[in-house]
């Protein structure tokens, strides 16, 4: 069949809308028409060039939804008609790391998905002879799309595409982070630095878990009042301070007899490694978590005195929050249904897909929450 997609033909170069060729479904997957999908900054680093596993020509995008269209053979958690979530990072609920329920990340298809391939180590998309690789095993900036059935959450056929494909990625990223990884109490203290798409679903995480104080920290003051929207109690501009971050916010989290300062749990958004060693040292001595979700660029490295870890504190890493795709997804979608968490402020575009790279460039602006694109 034939399906309209935004391709990456090149690092470095805006995506180009064509029409390619896309295989059905065969044993143990799925087609899926996707119906909206959004455009996150992990679409954006791979099609920089900064990506060391960046492949070219490839079909980006996976935070969508959309409808089942067919199923190839063997599949039956989910029928023609269903409404789903993509997801990037499956759950097979039969590899090691399933079974040990110690981690989300199933290595069930993580060879042939790092590679841009299906799991029977072929592609789905085409032009004539010409093979394009799937993305994060999504590929969401194509209105049809095929996926392995371990890869797709069914959800609430109620909710509306354009804004649960945030969950997709961001949301659950976000909010999973402070209930999985994490796991934030009642009562908490936390930071959270760079209040972009990630960051403010970390506060709404926050807020749900009952933090009592949630200070957030970028560098651009229009993210004040966004911070607020969704939970945010004390807002911080690292250029307005007159000097060190760290000590700034050990200060500010200063309580008790002693009065020894640092949050109970500290949230690095923003990718930039200086920015990550500020976290950790920001986080409180003897139990302070430190949870890296920014993705940084290739060969990158963190670093601290080792002082910060003997006493006490934990740096943690995350990816998709934590969650359990096929599992934790759907109940997400639910919450969004039940008004416990907010989507609709912060889609602050929404595009068509000849559209696509006006999304990219309100990215780069900083003129965007998420852009979505409506197919």
């Amino acid at each position: 069949m034939k399906t309209r997609a935004a391709v990456a033909v090149a690092a470095g170069k805006p995506l180009e809308i064509m029409e390619v060729d896309l295989e059905g479904p065969r044993e143990g997957e799925v087609l899926v028409e996707i119906k909206a999908t959004g455009i996150c900054h992990t679409d954006e680093f791979t099609l920089s060039g900064a990506d060391p596993e960046g492949l070219f020509p490839a079909i980006l995008g996976h935070e969508g939804a959309g409808v089942v269209v067919d199923v190839g053979k063997g599949v039956t958690s989910v029928k023609k008609g269903d409404h789903v979530i993509p997801l990037y990072t499956p759950e097979c609920r039969q590899c090691p790391s399933c079974l040990s329920r110690k981690t989300n990340l199933c290595t069930a298809i993580r060879a042939t998905q790092g590679q841009g391939l299906m799991p029977d180590g072929s592609s789905r998309f085409s032009i004539g002879k010409d093979k394009i690789f799937h993305y994060m095993g999504c590929s969401t900036f194509s209105n049809f799309t095929v996926l392995p059935e371990i890869a797709l959450a069914k959800v609430n056929p109620d909710a509306p595409f354009d804004k649960i494909c945030y969950i997709g990625c961001g949301v659950t990223t976000g909010i999973g982070a402070v209930i999985n990884t994490a796991k934030v109490e009642q009562g908490a203290t936390a930071v959270v630095f760079g209040l972009g798409g990630i960051g403010l679903n970390v506060i709404q995480g926050l807020k749900l878990a009952g933090a009592d104080m949630i200070i957030g920290v970028d560098v651009n003051n229009d993210k004040k009042a966004w911070g607020e929207r969704f939970g945010m109690t004390h807002f911080v501009n690292p250029k307005e301070i007159g000097g060190d971050i760290v000590p700034h916010l050990v200060n500010m989290t200063k309580r008790g007899a002693d009065q020894i300062g640092g949050a109970d749990y500290t949230f690095d958004c923003t990718g930039n490694t200086k920015v990550m060693r500020q976290a950790l040292e920001a986080s409180h001595r003897g139990w302070g978590k430190s949870v890296v979700i920014g993705v940084a660029g290739a060969g990158q490295e963190i670093s601290t005195r080792p002082f910060q870890l003997v006493t006490g504190r934990s740096w943690m890493g995350t990816a998709f929050g934590g969650a359990r795709g096929r599992t934790d997804v759907p109940k997400i979608v639910d919450w969004y249904m039940e008004k416990k968490i907010q989507i609709d402020p912060m889609i602050t575009h929404l595009l068509k897909l000849e559209d696509i790279n006006k999304g990219f460039d309100l990215m780069h602006e900083g003129k965007s929450i998420r852009s979505v694109v409506v197919y």
